[in-house]
């Protein structure tokens, strides 16, 4: 597969699966995950989420920018490492703003306390399952019988 190729099937799951587990790294040095609905994917992988400034997340991402954004959605899944920021700037939130927003910051988008985490992505690793649990199943029983490898289906990784 070519990387556009590649680069598409990461922001195709992405789009598909809309609420990613944002990992990041708390004051102790722990990953911490929750999950958080993507806003905007750019064509490079890039993703914009809304969140609010005094969340862990962003108290994190302040101290230590590196972060991962998995995705999985029946048969696919994929894992983006990057780096964050937290975007306070107005416009930017106007221009991301929508009617689901409006259910987590009813006074819209000049909400104080409403702000961005812009994900500038890296890396992604993706993979997908043909077929979803039944064949992996059975997948996995012809490898214990067969004593091969286990094969499910596609994986990749992708320099964003």
């Amino acid at each position: 597969m070519s990387d556009a190729q590649d680069i598409s099937k990461v922001t195709g799951i992405i789009n598909d699966s809309r609420i990613g587990m944002v990992t990041t790294i708390n004051g102790d040095g722990a990953l911490v995950s929750r999950p958080l609905a993507v806003q905007d994917v750019e064509d490079d992988g890039d993703m914009w989420f809304f969140t609010s400034k005094d969340t862990s997340q962003v108290a994190h991402v302040r101290a230590n920018p590196a972060v991962n954004v998995s995705f999985g959605k029946g048969k696919e899944w994929v894992s983006v490492a990057g780096q964050a920021e937290v975007v306070t700037d107005r416009q930017q939130i106007r221009d991301r703003w929508n009617q689901a927003v409006e259910a987590w910051f009813p006074d819209g988008p000049e909400t104080p306390e409403a702000v961005l985490l812009h994900v500038d992505s890296d890396s992604a690793e993706y993979w997908t399952s043909p077929g979803g649990t039944a064949a992996t199943v059975l997948q996995w029983v012809k490898s214990k019988v067969t004593h091969s490898r286990m094969s499910v289906g596609e994986s990749g990784t992708v320099e964003l």
